[in-house]
């Protein structure tokens, strides 16, 4: 009989290992490879802890951060659009694809679940927080807290290109207080330090 997919049947359910074989094939540079991981820990952590999502579903919060910029270097004009078409087809769930879509202010999709805010919240959040750790002196997340954060937010010259109202919105969407979500997304980080070279 072969294969157990039938083209009347839903899609199977793409794995972690499908959804890194795409991150990989259609991004090529390290950083955002690197900006994924990261953004897969802390989401992921969101799901787990705060959420308390468990099985098939948390899988689903660790493949959305995974995936949120998976066609940014193949189609920067049209992200994460053109990668929604491509979940879609690769039978992504609708809930995972809404979260990509949601997950920038640009492209007007309202995050209605706790799995798309959280995307958006963890998305400028943990580049920030990579960002901070690089300038620490042993390049470590162990030298990484809440007021070293908040420091550096408030300096306008430091990661310029991170959104600070985004920083603040997006834990303001989670409904979680700045200081904690900082603190939420280090430890998520923590979870994937070693991917991540920090």
């Amino acid at each position: 009989m072969g294969s157990a997919y039938s083209p009347l049947g839903p899609h199977p359910r793409p794995s972690r290992d499908d959804a890194w074989a795409l991150l990989c094939e259609w991004t090529l540079g390290e950083a955002l490879r690197r900006h994924g991981l990261a953004v897969e820990a802390t989401v992921g952590w969101y799901g787990r802890e705060r959420f308390h999502v468990t099985g098939s579903g948390l899988a689903d919060w660790y493949i959305a951060g995974l995936l949120h910029d998976f066609d940014y270097e193949r189609y920067p004009e049209t992200h994460p659009l053109r990668g929604a078409e491509e979940l879609r087809a690769r039978g992504y769930p609708e809930h995972v694809v809404d979260a990509v879509l949601g997950h920038g202010d640009h492209t007007g999709m309202p995050r209605t679940t706790d799995l798309a805010r959280a995307v958006y919240a963890c998305d400028e959040m943990s580049g920030f927080i990579v960002a901070v750790t690089y300038v620490r002196p042993n390049r470590s997340l162990d030298e990484v807290d809440i007021r070293a954060v908040t420091k550096k937010m408030k300096d306008k010259g430091f990661a310029r290109q991170v959104p600070r109202d985004q920083l603040i919105k997006g834990a303001e969407e989670l409904g979680v207080p700045l200081d904690d979500h900082i603190a939420n997304v280090i430890a998520g980080l923590h979870e994937a330090r070693q991917d991540l070279g920090l």
